[in-house]
């Protein structure tokens, strides 16, 4: 069944940057019900609903099975499908494992492969459900999104900055990199051990530096699908060859790289109108 979709994108304030990518108003007409399948993913969704709720699976490789109205969707390697059905509304917030902790008040290491619902998010839970509420009694996207991110600002005003430098520090060179830096490398620039570096990196992010870059790379491979050979795609992000990138994509999107591109995933990246090439 096709459905009516209405996307309003809002410009990252300068304040947040480094903790929101981006954030987008949604509102989805989805009839009797619409079944999708959200991919692995760099970025943390916090969901702020006030439509019909959204049923959501199991994911791949985490739990949070359940049917939500707002939600945060932390760290996952793998994929998750959902159903929505009726006039589906919310306001999307594309956070950083930093963003998690500061904004939301939930450590990305104890969101790690779970879907939560937001009032169970953290000491903040209760102000971000009052938040949905507020946003079906606001007039129009322009108002929604300018509430949520006063609420944003505010948090950000009262947080320090991120709590483990060293973690911070190598997310962002994986993420510059497209998840091809070489992690031993980031390692010794640091001058710890890599066992040291690793599990303060897991506790910032919730994912194992190579966790975090296949994740990434997965992400920048999927953008790509369509202007190149499966091919190309495979040797530009650092495939061993073209069996593998199909392997991860069956890992993080539960299809073939024909099919993900075919069924036109939603991805941030796509519903923020950026391109991610690495």
């Amino acid at each position: 069944m096709s459905t009516e979709v209405q996307l309003a994108r809002h410009a990252v304030h300068p304040a947040l940057r480094g903790l929101v990518v981006g954030m987008v108003g949604l509102a989805e007409e989805a009839g009797s019900g619409i079944r999708r399948r959200q991919p692995a993913g760099s970025v943390l969704p916090l969901v702020l609903s006030f439509g019909t709720p959204i049923e959501v699976d199991a994911p791949s490789e985490g739990t949070g099975a359940g049917i939500y109205g707002s939600f945060l969707a932390g760290p996952m390697s793998g994929f998750v499908d959902t159903t929505i059905a009726g006039s589906y509304r919310c306001v999307q917030v594309y956070l950083t494992p930093s963003g998690v902790s500061r904004l939301v008040g939930q450590p990305a290491r104890e969101a790690a492969g779970r879907v939560i619902d937001v009032a169970d998010v953290g000491p903040q839970g209760r102000s971000w459900s009052a938040i949905s509420e507020r946003l079906a009694d606001t007039a129009t996207w322009h108002e929604r999104l300018a509430l949520v991110e006063a609420a944003l600002l505010a948090r950000a005003a009262r947080t320090d900055a991120a709590e483990d430098d060293l973690g911070e520090w190598m997310w962002g060179q994986l993420a510059r990199s497209g998840g091809r830096a070489s992690i031993a490398g980031l390692v010794e620039q640091t001058g710890f051990s890599h066992r040291h570096v690793v599990a303060r990196f897991r506790r910032h992010t919730g994912m194992t530096p190579k966790g975090a870059a296949g994740v990434i790379r997965f992400e920048r491979a999927s953008n790509d699908l369509g202007s190149r050979s499966l091919a190309e795609v495979a040797d530009r992000h650092g495939y061993a060859d073209q069996s593998h990138l199909t392997r991860d994509f069956q890992r993080r999107a539960g299809e073939s790289p024909a099919a993900f591109r075919a069924a036109r995933r939603p991805t941030p990246a796509t519903a923020l109108g950026q391109s991610s090439g690495s």
